[in-house]
């Protein structure tokens, strides 16, 4: 009778720990993405090139990835085939070197509070370019439909508050030192720079957008998590490197000591492009895009919360207002594709049949977007 007791108290445990794992996994990446941030800015302001450390980033996930995709994964790994090299340079570009160096040059133009909200844009960003290559159909005659249509607006009209209006600075949580450090820089000047600081950050979520599209089709071709991450991770060094041989003219750039240089290149490494690249993939196949992209939003008040204490960062007004905006019609985004219908998605597929598994099955797990297309040649155009 103990026994049976034990062992049903175990396996109640066992179960509530693994429903647990998803999310456990979700808070703790939004803690590291927000150490990242705040290391970034922290060597940006000792001189650190915002090229560089894209690369040395890559560099040390390629490094800590490689061993174990080459162990774990030498018996599922499929053969290098030409379409897969290609998509492999793709992503390497549009995550590592586009929408990295895009976001951080965006943050040095803004704060690194405003670039973790401004981030919450990806999922209405990621909605719409699904939209336009046919991989979301939207009926504005059902409810869950009309609320992904009305989330992806109002996240718009957050990130136009955010970016238009500045507003007065608000002081709790304010740090030492952060007026002065403002207070250096001409008005005119701090606009100009605002402005084109959250340009930079909507640009590089489009990357962002359509790196999570492209991966969910490489995935399919692909579907070796760790062996990718450490190939995306490998060519976006290279390629980073080519970058910014071409921008950083003078060599001294690549010299780190033992600072926050290196704090920020180990550290994004190990845990922003290694780690998170693949849990986020293995939360993803378990409980879909929806759920990883829900817990965006912890990871700008965390942000928030360290930027206005570390950094003496100061929090205005728009951005405050923007954020709550953008969180608004996050959820409401959320909900709608919640709602969505899985009996498509659910359907088995023939996985030795190429073109099925790379033009229909892939489009319905798309981060954020999870069709319910019943044609499969609407699916083949949208690709």
């Amino acid at each position: 009778m103990g026994l049976d007791q034990n062992s049903t108290t175990g396996g109640t445990f066992s179960k509530v720990a693994n429903r647990l794992k998803p999310y456990l996994a979700m808070v703790s990446l939004q803690f590291g993405y927000s150490g990242m941030y705040i290391i970034s800015m922290v060597s940006f302001k000792h001189g650190m090139s915002h090229y560089v450390l894209s690369v040395y980033r890559h560099v040390v996930a390629f490094i800590i990835i490689a061993p174990f995709a080459l162990v774990l994964e030498r018996k599922i790994r499929p053969k290098m085939t030409l379409p897969i090299f290609l998509r492999l340079l793709l992503l390497g570009f549009l995550e590592p070197v586009l929408d990295q160096n895009l976001y951080n040059m965006g943050m040095k133009a803004t704060s690194a509070t405003f670039g973790a909200a401004i981030v919450n844009v990806l999922p209405a960003i990621t909605f719409i370019m699904a939209f336009i290559f046919r991989l979301e159909k939207v009926n504005v005659r059902k409810l869950h439909s009309l609320a992904k249509v009305i989330g992806t607006a109002i996240t718009v009209t957050g990130a136009m508050v955010m970016t238009l209006y500045k507003g007065p600075i608000l002081d709790f949580l304010q740090g030492k030192g952060g007026q002065t450090h403002h207070s250096s820089n001409s008005e005119g000047s701090s606009e100009q720079h605002w402005v084109t600081g959250t340009i930079m950050l909507i640009a590089s979520c489009g990357g962002w957008a359509s790196f999570f599209i492209l991966q969910s089709f490489t995935l399919k071709m692909y579907p070796a998590e760790l062996s990718l991450t450490a190939l995306i991770c490998f060519m976006g060094a290279l390629e980073g490197a080519v970058l910014t041989l071409v921008m950083e003219r003078d060599t001294s750039v690549w010299a780190i000591g033992w600072d926050s240089r290196l704090l920020a290149a180990a550290y994004s490494g190990v845990v922003c492009s290694g780690l998170a690249y693949y849990v986020q993939g293995v939360v993803m196949k378990e409980r879909g895009p929806v759920f990883v992209t829900a817990f965006s939003p912890l990871c700008m008040i965390i942000t928030a919360a360290l930027g206005a204490i570390v950094l003496a960062e100061q929090v205005h007004l728009g951005s405050l207002i923007g954020a709550i905006i953008i969180v608004l019609g996050l959820y409401s985004l959320v909900w709608g594709k919640s709602k969505d219908p899985k009996g498509l998605s659910e359907e088995a597929v023939d996985p030795l049949d190429e073109k099925s598994s790379t033009n229909s099955v892939v489009a319905l797990e798309l981060p954020i977007t999870n069709p319910n297309n019943k044609s499969t040649k609407a699916n083949v155009n949208g690709c």
